[in-house]
């Protein structure tokens, strides 16, 4: 299963790969484009999935939560700016524990997603518990906290693509460049600009809140179908990293 993953991440990142490489003379674009390719690794490809699908789901059903959008993108920031810092103070000799540590995480993820699923399709109810109170209620500090950890959550996924993409490709360039600690931050954008280019486009068009606008019957059952997305998503990534 993960080769499958792996095939398909490469198809979509080698052009991607040769941009970045084309700027790496200048560090803040390499960043970003080198995150744009984490974007399709296999570990970031089911959580970049599951965020377009929560959020985009939401922009339709109710309105563009570009706030939430913005927050879940700033945990992503916070993880790798922190995971750049911590390598800056520690050195190299950090790499060994973290490649302990990314696994037992990695695996986090589908039963989490199998969960989210659940709640979206409706089968239980959460009133206060992080990242799902976000799927119930659409404003203030609980669901803006849930986006937040949320984006932590996804982004501490490493896997070895991801690994050999941030610690190997980009740290070196942190350590040695000027202005070496923007750069996961720019990292971190890359990840996140296809959920960002989806909103984006929901939003431009029109589409936000199309759906409750025609019906809420129908707004219920796209909920529901994406809930069952986030199910086949969070199978296919237990059954990988996990068997």
């Amino acid at each position: 299963m993960f080769e499958l993953y792996n095939q398909i991440a490469s198809l979509f990142s080698r052009p991607i790969q040769q941009l970045a490489y084309g700027w790496e003379h200048l560090p803040i674009l390499f960043a970003f484009f080198l995150g744009l390719v984490g974007a399709v690794a296999p570990c970031q490809l089911t959580g970049n999935i599951s965020a377009i699908t929560i959020y985009g789901n939401r922009s339709l059903t109710y309105k563009v939560p570009w706030l939430h959008v913005w927050v879940f993108i700033i945990g992503k920031i916070i993880v790798f700016s922190g995971l750049g810092f911590l390598i800056w103070v520690m050195g190299k000799d950090i790499h060994s524990s973290l490649t302990l540590v990314f696994p037992v995480l990695r695996k986090i993820i589908g039963p989490m997603l199998i969960f989210i699923g659940l709640f979206m399709m409706g089968m239980f109810h959460i009133r206060r518990i992080w990242p799902f109170y976000l799927l119930r209620r659409s404003t203030h500090n609980r669901t803006l906290l849930g986006s937040f950890f949320l984006g932590i959550t996804f982004s501490i996924a490493f896997c070895p693509t991801m690994f050999v993409l941030f610690f190997l490709t980009l740290i070196p360039i942190v350590l040695s460049s000027p202005y070496g600690a923007v750069l996961p931050a720019f990292f971190a954008l890359g990840t996140s600009l296809p959920l960002l280019l989806i909103i984006f486009l929901i939003w431009y068009f029109g589409a936000s809140g199309a759906i409750l606008k025609k019906s809420k019957k129908i707004g219920q059952l796209v909920q529901t179908l994406a809930g069952i997305v986030i199910i086949i998503i969070g199978f296919f990534d237990t059954v990988t990293y996990w068997l």
